[in-house]
């Protein structure tokens, strides 16, 4: 039976993590939630593996998220990372870029639209790694 992939949900809003976190359940991922950037960093540095991390981008400050995708970026192997912010601006989302962030939602987020594009990056991702 092939493993259920991990993902880590971080957002300070307790009602929308635990949305996400219900869909990508019933979509058959492993989830875990973190409440706030200083969570999030926690579970990263202290052994968490996740295949992927959805993360708000404003949490305790403004573009806190980007300090998530930061450290999702020097994990190995690195995680797919997905950032939802209602606040876009074209400073934070180069910085979102040079991060290689894999996909920015804007709020309110289309689950129609992200379940299925995590779903593929997932996919793309892991046979990338299959070629190596």
């Amino acid at each position: 039976m092939p493993r259920k992939p991990s993902l880590l949900i971080v957002d300070d809003e307790v009602s929308v993590a635990r949305t996400l976190q219900m869909v990508f359940e019933q979509e058959g991922y492993k989830v875990a939630a973190a409440h706030s950037c200083s969570e999030a960093l926690h579970l990263l540095h202290n052994g968490g593996r996740y295949d992927a991390i959805i993360t708000d981008l404003n949490m305790e400050q403004p573009d806190i998220g980007l300090d998530v995708a930061r450290a999702a970026g020097g994990l190995s192997p690195r995680p797919v990372v997905v950032i939802c912010t209602g606040y876009a601006s074209s400073e934070n989302s180069r910085t979102a870029l040079e991060l290689r962030v894999d996909y920015l939602a804007t709020k309110p987020v289309d689950l129609k639209e992200l379940v299925p594009a995590l779903n593929r990056m997932l996919c793309h991702r892991r046979d990338l790694r299959a070629w190596k």
